[in-house]
Formats: structure tokens, C-alpha cells, sequence
């Protein structure tokens, strides 16, 4: 018999592997944590006393007993590290941007369905808790025929970022495009599907920066529809990072989940705690109704849920269930995210 359980390792345990993989891959019943990669420091088996760390992504990769690999590394090897590990007969779940061009990733694609194997993506923010918010107002219709729509990604960090592939230009998928674009990109795209077109504008700002840290997306969608994304590192007072205006009303809502800081803290996804925002971190809701009388109410918002994502990756693997992060989104994206600025 099957063990119904999926054996994984993860090809690197910095924060990636720390915070966003590990914890779910532990907590969840369905998953085994068999392996991680570690160079140098070894750290992992503090957190989880019985996991192998190899010192090698070859070594991780010729573990039989492994299943299923995360390809959390760095942006430029996202491509090779998925190649080997497909080729090494093993599923492989990609972070975020998946590869550097579509060249890429119709290669990988070729290869997952030559191996017969699958190549999931991993977009954790379809499981924030304000983004499924936006997902309830916008499925309930009260906001009626949607006409402008806002996301927006904002930080504040003068100062260059310590993980070098991020902030070299000669790595395509360098800089805030491919770092937070690639989260609204998603984000809209799961909403919204594919636009009819885009514009596309970024821009260098910090000093010594040789990569973007502003970017901004126009996408034309049918019926009037305008979509708007946009993001920056020299934002020091953030606005609502979601606004949405329809025929019918509008609704604003403030970046506001906390699962991401939760687990930098420490809390496992099984804490009852996991995920809930407070009380205060609410959505404005305004609607007119028929007789033009303005209605104002806050949305309590969802609890956020990563591990939904785990959830859906167990159920692909084992009772052939549908996989909600599709490979021609993932492609759309990466052709939004590899094209050149434009102007309309």
C-alpha cells in the first residue's frame, strides 16, 4: 500500500525554506519532512531534530525516498535546480517567479509532462487573508459592474538588499518587478484572467540601485475593466492597498495579514492563533442601492490560510484533484514580467 504521506525536501533553508515551507510541510499530516540542503551552517535540525541535511542539491536529489522537491532558491537557479529535480523523477513544487522567460518555462513544462511528472507553483498570496476578502466582495456582485480596480504592494527600504540576485541587474528576474510584481500579477491574473493588453512602467530610484524599485501595470480587461497594480521600497506611508469601485460601490482594504510575521515569529500553522488579523484590520464596504441610499459596513476578514496551498498539492498527488495555480497563469505572468516598459 501507498503511503499516503508525501516525503519532501527543501533545497535550501534560509528564510524561504524556514518560514514558508518547513512549518507546513512539518504541521501537515499529509506531508513527511525528510531532507533539507545546508552548505554551511547547520540549523534545520534544531527546529526538526530528525531531518537530513545534505550538503548537496545533488545529494537531496538522489534521496529515493523523496517525492516531492521545493525549489526555494535563489531566482536565477530556479530553472536549472526544477530541470534536475524533474529529471531526477521527482514532483516539484517552484517558488516564486518561477523562471526567467517564457523560453524557460515552456521547457519545463516539456519536461514535467515527459517525466510525467508535476510542476506546481507556489503563490501564497491567493491565500492571504485580505486577498480573500477581495475574492468575497467581488464573487457577492455588490459592488455591481467592477470599473477600477487597485492593488498595490508598498515598503519602505532606502537601503539595498542583502540578497544579491535581487539587486544585480544582470540577473533577469532581479529588482521589485519580479520580487512583488510577481504576487499582484498573480493575484489579478486568478481574478481576472488573462488581460486584453498591458502597459508596463518601472523606474530606479535608490541611490546606487541598478535595478527597479518601482513598477506599475496597466491591464485592459473587457467590458471597461482597468486593473492597476503597482509597487515601491520608498513608500513610507502606505495607502489601502486594495480599492476596488464598481457601479455599485466600492471597497477598501489595508494590507493587513499577519501570517507572514507570525511565522518569522516563531507561531507554527497548527496554533489556533495562526492567521486570524485583529479586530481592528477591517474592510470598508460602501454600496448605493436602487434608490441611491449610501450603505457603509465592515468585513470582517478571513482567516489567512498557506497551508491551503499544501493542502491542494496533496490532493493533486494523491486523488488527482485539480490544482488551482495553472501553468498558462504562471505564463501569462512571466510574460508580463519579462516585457519591456511601454507607453499608451
Amino acid at each position: 500500500m501507498q503511503n499516503t504521506q508525501i516525503n519532501t525536501g527543501i533545497l535550501s533553508f534560509g528564510m524561504s525554506g524556514r518560514v514558508f515551507h518547513a512549518p507546513f510541510i512539518h504541521t501537515n499530516p499529509h506531508f513527511n519532512l525528510v531532507a533539507v540542503v545546508e552548505r554551511s551552517t547547520k540549523t534545520a535540525h534544531k527546529l526538526y531534530p530528525t531531518v537530513k541535511s545534505y550538503d548537496s542539491i545533488s545529494e537531496l536529489l538522489a534521496d529515493e525516498s523523496i517525492e516531492l522537491v521545493i525549489v526555494n532558491t535563489p531566482n536565477y537557479t530556479h530553472f536549472q535546480f526544477a530541470k534536475e529535480a524533474l529529471e531526477a523523477g521527482k514532483h516539484v513544487l517552484l517558488e516564486k517567479p518561477a523562471v526567467d522567460d517564457s523560453k524557460q518555462f515552456d521547457e519545463l513544462l516539456d519536461i514535467s509532462s515527459a517525466q510525467n511528472k508535476k510542476l506546481f507553483f507556489y503563490q501564497n498570496r491567493r491565500y492571504d487573508s485580505h486577498f480573500l476578502d477581495i475574492k468575497q466582495v467581488i464573487d457577492s456582485k455588490e459592488l455591481g459592474k467592477l470599473i477600477e480596480v487597485h492593488f498595490r504592494f508598498d515598503r519602505y527600504k532606502m537601503e539595498l538588499g542583502q540578497k544579491y540576485f535581487k539587486e544585480d541587474a544582470q540577473y533577469i528576474s532581479n529588482g521589485i518587478t519580479y520580487d512583488l510584481g510577481s504576487h499582484l500579477i498573480d493575484q489579478a491574473i486568478s481574478l481576472f484572467g488573462k488581460p486584453i493588453k498591458f502597459a508596463k512602467t518601472t523606474s530606479i530610484n535608490r541611490p546606487d540601485s541598478k535595478v527597479a524599485d518601482y513598477f506599475h501595470y496597466h491591464l485592459y480587461y473587457p467590458e471597461g475593466l482597468n486593473v492597476y497594480l503597482t509597487g515601491s521600497l520608498l513608500v513610507a506611508s502606505p495607502q489601502a492597498a486594495f480599492v476596488l469601485h464598481g457601479t455599485q460601490g466600492s471597497f477598501i482594504k489595508h494590507m493587513t495579514d499577519v501570517q507572514e510575521q507570525q511565522l518569522i515569529d516563531g507561531m507554527l500553522p497548527n496554533n489556533p492563533s495562526y492567521g486570524i488579523e485583529p479586530a481592528s484590520a477591517k474592510g470598508k464596504l460602501v454600496t448605493i442601492d436602487a434608490s441611491n441610499q449610501r450603505k457603509e459596513s465592515d468585513i470582517t476578514a478571513h482567516k489567512g490560510n498557506y497551508n491551503q496551498l499544501f493542502e491542494d498539492i496533496y490532493e493533486s498527488l494523491r486523488n488527482q484533484g485539480d490544482y488551482p495555480i495553472k501553468a498558462d497563469q504562471i505564463k501569462w505572468q512571466i510574460e508580463m514580467l519579462e516585457a519591456v516598459d511601454t507607453s499608451v
